[in-house]
């Protein structure tokens, strides 16, 4: 089993930036995909951004392309998402969710591991 924990939310004013984190513990010892996603009200959780274990394969949704940045340091078993020149539309629960395997996933059904989400509102 492994936890993820969420941190880093809140409310930010349009043009601004926050940067999310999600720390993992419990079985880390596996190779991980990991990927933030976000599900605003009434809509379906979608695709945000996800990384491959080594970091060197990222892929992102096109609406947060050239604004939002996935990370992670596997030693420190930590994922990041910097979000910046964040609009209104980006307002959202962001889950920070991992699967057992190397690569990139986009489809949600595929993540194993989720955790609770952190809340993202952004003011116009």
């Amino acid at each position: 089993q492994v936890q993820l924990v969420e941190s880093g939310g809140g409310l930010v004013q349009a043009g601004g930036s926050l940067r999310l984190s999600c720390a993992a513990s419990g079985r880390t010892g596996s190779t991980y995909t990991m990927a933030w996603f976000r599900q605003a009200p009434g809509k379906e959780r979608e695709l945000a951004a996800s990384i491959s274990w080594s970091g060197g394969s990222t892929a992102y949704a096109d609406s947060v392309k050239g604004r939002f940045t996935i990370s992670r340091d596997n030693a420190k078993n930590m994922v990041y998402l910097q979000m910046n020149s964040l609009e209104p539309e980006d307002t959202a629960v962001y889950y920070c969710a991992a699967r057992r395997s190397s690569g990139i996933y986009y489809s949600r059904s595929v993540y194993d591991y989720w955790g609770q989400g952190t809340q993202v509102t952004v003011s116009s």
